[in-house]
């Protein structure tokens, strides 16, 4: 496989994050001759993180002066990353760690299979348990239902459910076809970014990933990858803090006004097609 640097950007959204933990993140990825830019986009109230402009001369750094949110501060990347025709990008959180060759597995099965959007790895945690990122396009049950109804007599329920609405039934061991992940790491062709549109940048925060995977998914597969892991020290802070859970909870009510409550004819229909191809009908 030829490595051309000019094949791939990264964008990286800061605020107030551990500074290992960033850096662990940009030497991830400038491991890879795959990179052209590692654009580290700054939404934190303060330059701190203005020395890692240093590590590498491919890292771009912007201060923003202000808390965007994710998807607006990540657009701000993405923008740059079609006007200069690079081949792809990858939305990259400031928690995550992989080995060398994550990006040229992922980089090589995308130029394999052109119909492809939208590639996302497995997902571990520190120690190794996996997390389950893979997810069925949402209902409001699935959003509301497991935050606030996860007790007895309701739990296991809400755990039956997300068997399947997480697809953890498939044990995330073979390639999927899959309709959302979480952002953590969205690997994505430039050219069907352009037709599907940036994120929606009326989500501050939480379910803009899902938004525009739904719209990738509408115009090219989204794909699951199993045989490329990454690390991603992922603590669910809409769990802990309760600012946060507001933002999750606002984003919700956009996302459903957007695409429809009860009602979803195409949430309905891409669901289907998911689960069929493990055998429901």
């Amino acid at each position: 496989m030829r490595k051309d640097p000019k094949h791939l950007n990264v964008s990286i959204v800061l605020f107030k994050n551990d500074i290992e933990d960033v850096k662990n993140a940009i030497q991830s990825s400038l491991h890879s001759e795959l990179i052209n830019k590692l654009y580290l986009i700054d939404n934190s109230p303060t330059v701190e993180f203005e020395s890692l402009n240093n590590i590498d001369k491919r890292i771009i750094y912007i201060f923003n002066n202000s808390n965007l949110g994710f998807g607006k501060a990540h657009n701000i990347a993405l923008r740059k990353t079609i006007e200069e025709g690079i081949s792809y990008h990858l939305v990259l959180n400031p928690d995550v760690y992989f080995k060398n060759g994550v990006l040229e597995d992922l980089y090589k099965f995308m130029e394999e299979n052109k119909d492809v959007g939208l590639v996302a790895p497995k997902i571990l945690y520190p120690s190794g348990e996996i997390q389950y990122q893979c997810k069925l396009l949402p209902t409001p049950f699935d959003l509301f239902g497991r935050r606030f109804l996860s007790f007895w007599p309701l739990k296991k329920y809400i755990d039956r459910r997300n068997e399947i609405y997480e697809l953890r039934f498939t044990k995330y061991q073979k390639i999927m076809d899959v309709p959302s992940f979480q952002g953590s790491f969205l690997f994505i062709r430039t050219n069907i970014l352009k037709q599907a549109g940036l994120f929606d940048e009326r989500f501050f925060m939480y379910l803009e990933d899902i938004d525009l995977c739904r719209r990738i998914k509408k115009i090219s597969r989204t794909i699951f990858y199993p045989y490329a892991e990454i690390y991603h020290t992922w603590e669910r802070g809409s769990y802990k803090n309760k600012k946060l859970l507001l933002y999750h909870i606002v984003s919700a009510v956009k996302y459903f006004n957007k695409w429809g409550w009860l009602i979803d004819k195409e949430r309905k229909k891409i669901n289907y097609d998911t689960l069929k191809q493990f055998g429901f009908h």
